[in-house]
């Protein structure tokens, strides 16, 4: 990755068109794996790319993946034009786009923007719904605008044993339905922590042993 002057120029017609792409899934499905495993495949290829990332659970400005992997990043801040960044690095090819869950729905609209006016490939992860079983609103936006939206095929389990589908909130042993939207848990120095469920244990408020 380097870091100078000039944005990719939008493609020509004999060139392919460029792809927002969407991956999904709960927790513990690989999302994140998957994104620093695209980031090296397309590095290795020659092509110039950028990682951004927002509220990964370790605190930095990193993606991180649950089985130990991890990767330093860009912070995606709130008011953060995505598309003047670019244009600050020297000829981008490709965005990693980690926790894009989180992003700004503005934000969502300038990775569309940078697809269609620059030629610029995006791959985009994160979770589909909160803790309340509720869409984020760039989850949302990028369900609408992507040109492929691919849910991830590992399995994940609720306690159950029936594939884990969403996340559950939980403070001090108990499955909260209100509160903030995104809050982050998982870490040493917050009471929160996160459960994939299955729909039904879901609904139920049921955390098992």
């Amino acid at each position: 990755m380097t870091e100078t002057s000039a944005l990719s120029a939008a493609p020509s017609v004999a060139s392919r068109d460029a792809v927002l792409k969407f991956f999904f899934g709960p927790m513990d499905c690989g999302k994140s794996t998957l994104a620093l495993q695209m980031n090296y495949n397309h590095a290795r290829q020659g092509r110039r790319g950028l990682v951004l990332t927002k509220h990964d659970r370790s605190g930095g400005p990193q993606v991180t993946s649950r089985i130990g992997l991890g990767l330093e990043a860009i912070e995606v801040v709130d008011g953060l034009d995505l598309v003047a960044l670019i244009k600050a690095h020297d000829a981008i090819d490709y965005l990693i786009c980690d926790e894009a869950c989180f992003y700004e729905v503005a934000q969502i609209e300038q990775l569309a923007d940078l697809v269609d006016g620059h030629g610029v490939d995006v791959y985009a992860f994160g979770l589909a719904s909160d803790f309340r079983s509720v869409m984020f609103p760039a989850a949302q936006r990028l369900f609408e605008l992507a040109d492929e939206v691919c849910r991830l095929q590992v399995e994940v389990l609720c306690w159950c044993g029936r594939p884990g589908l969403l996340n559950g909130r939980v403070v001090g042993g108990e499955l909260m339905r209100t509160g903030e939207q995104v809050v982050i848990g998982d870490t040493d120095a917050s009471p929160v922590r996160y459960q994939v469920l299955c729909r039904r244990h879901h609904r139920a408020g049921t955390l098992g042993h």
